[in-house]
């Protein structure tokens, strides 16, 4: 947080009213995330790292973005239990509703996803999926039909210094691998400490950060742990059928096939249908629905600057929870039973 945004840490300095960062300040900001002057400093430090990262983005990739739009960020390493093919079939969700429905047109807001992995060497499926991305991101930044609405883009060279860019210019952060899988993941703390909002599964950290934040400052969806392993352990699970009860998800599957894609082979993502059809173990198909939903509650939300920003405060206020100072401290009091010892005397 210091090193990357020291606009937010200099915020929180002042509502500590010290001179000095420490984790523990983070929690005044609690008492002050209904403050309109603390919202509307959060919101202006927010949209300068946005309009940074665009900026980025345009110098490398030629692609303009809007800051005034919801960064939507998924960054991590690409595997399908991260599912970062969800994602994808979800803006392919909502591609096809603002190309066909006015009024849902009417009430969205501006969208941009910004994805940043890489893939194990030899992961042929993880590649394909990066395929797929940025095949969407072709299709759609170049309709001038919907461009001002939607952006996609698959930032290069994904590193540490570039997550130093995107994380303190995110709104949105998506945390949505498959319930059960993650074991922890402190991408999320990292958005969460710069103020973003999670949009997640109840998985890793995620569960911890729900029990701090509470419902209303966190965007929850789909499956949860106990549901996933049932489903493993019963063999109940048919994504075909899901497939073939949800027209929009039937729509969307089957543009991955039907030449709707005009700069690729209609058999480029063969593999990708199949495997979402046949096996689909990580349970893409199953969340989908629940997933698009929760895009558009976070669309909603977003409406209301002094909401979402009240949001946002309280998501930095409680994540110095997440500091490994309190979680050395609580081995100390519970497990080794120390006592303190006055460096001056060692």
């Amino acid at each position: 947080l210091e090193h990357v945004n020291p606009e937010l840490t200099s915020l929180i300095n002042k509502v500590a009213k010290t001179n000095t960062f420490n984790l523990s300040h983070l929690n005044t900001v609690l008492d002050n995330a209904k403050d309109a002057k603390i919202q509307n400093e959060f919101l202006a430090i927010k949209r300068a790292k946005k309009v940074a990262l665009a900026e980025r983005i345009y110098a490398e990739q030629g692609l303009t973005l809007n800051p005034d739009a919801i960064f939507d960020v998924q960054i991590k390493r690409l595997h399908e239990y991260k599912r970062q093919l969800m994602n994808a079939l979800n803006i392919m969700m909502l591609y096809h509703k603002l190309k066909t429905d006015p009024a849902f047109k009417k009430t969205f807001h501006p969208r941009v996803f910004i994805f940043g992995a890489k893939a194990a060497s030899g992961y042929h499926f993880a590649k394909k999926i990066i395929k797929l991305i940025n095949t969407i991101a072709k299709k759609v930044n170049h309709d001038d039909d919907t461009s001002e609405l939607l952006k996609v883009t698959f930032v290069e060279n994904y590193n540490v210094t570039y997550a130093e860019a995107i994380i303190p210019a995110t709104d949105s952060s998506e945390q949505i691998s498959t319930a059960s899988k993650e074991a922890s993941g402190t991408g999320n703390m990292k958005f969460m400490m710069n103020g973003a909002i999670t949009l997640g599964t109840l998985d890793g950290a995620n569960v911890e950060i729900k029990e701090l934040v509470g419902d209303d400052n966190i965007v929850i969806f789909g499956l949860n742990a106990q549901e996933v392993g049932h489903l493993y352990q019963t063999q109940s699970y048919s994504p075909k059928a899901i497939y073939e009860a949800n027209a929009l998800i039937k729509i969307v599957v089957d543009q991955l096939t039907n030449g709707f894609f005009e700069h690729v082979s209609s058999h480029e993502f063969d593999e990708i249908k199949h495997r979402l059809l046949g096996e689909d173990t990580y349970f893409v198909l199953k969340d989908l629905m629940a997933y698009h939903e929760a895009h558009l509650t976070l669309n909603a939300l977003y409406k209301d600057p002094s909401k979402w920003a009240e949001m946002c405060l309280n998501n930095i206020g409680n994540s110095a929870f997440f500091s490994s100072d309190r979680t050395i401290q609580n081995y100390v009091d519970d497990i080794w039973h120390l006592t303190p010892v006055d460096s001056k005397h060692v």
